[in-house]
């Protein structure tokens, strides 16, 4: 029987975060800090730039993400946390026009990476991910959790574009389309 447990990403689970970020696909050059940074700033920054900012996000806290594992080994993160610490989102115009929320209020968190090692792919591990992150964000007091996921519409895409999500997933831990971005890309919201 296989054994999954999620966790949050601390220091001292650094070298999971590592893993699970560089199973293929785009984690191990993004480290999932593209989405805290504007366009100018993320193409200003190099791999192992990155990987330091991820470090220090991670040391000083709260946790930025958690890390989903298979019989104990690190095999997929998921990125959620206050919507106002991720500096792309209210740059990004298909999102800033689709939101209700104002993008200073904390109480709204945003779910804005999934990675799964290439291995695990297809088994469900995005949910897995998705729900402990709604209980991880209900816990640390988030009103509403918002997603920009992908639709599509049942068509095979590729892992890299995949990284928001797949609407499906969300659909499937609660969420509620609020609208249709653009076609393909969704906003989703959760409200706890």
């Amino acid at each position: 029987m296989v054994t999954i447990t999620t966790e949050v990403a601390t220091v001292t689970r650094w070298d999971d975060v590592q893993h699970a970020l560089t199973g293929g696909g785009d984690g191990a050059s993004c480290q999932c800090i593209w989405p805290m940074l504007s366009n100018k700033d993320w193409n200003g920054t190099t791999t192992p730039q990155r990987t330091e900012m991820l470090r220090d996000e991670i040391a000083a806290g709260p946790p930025p993400g958690l890390i989903v594992y298979v019989d104990g080994e690190a095999a997929g993160w998921i990125r959620i946390g206050p919507r106002a610490k991720h500096a792309r989102v209210p740059r990004t115009r298909i999102i800033a026009a689709a939101t209700a929320e104002p993008f200073e209020d904390e109480s709204v968190w945003a779910v804005t990476c999934f990675v799964v090692r290439r291995e695990h792919r297809g088994s469900g591990l995005n949910a897995v991910l998705l729900r402990a992150a709604v209980d991880y964000a209900r816990s640390s007091g988030a009103r509403i959790i918002e997603g920009y996921p992908v639709d599509t519409h049942g068509e095979k895409k590729r892992t890299n574009d995949l990284f928001h999500g797949t609407l499906s997933t969300f659909l499937s831990a609660g969420f509620d389309v609020q609208t249709e971005m653009k076609p393909g890309r969704t906003l989703v919201a959760l409200t706890l």
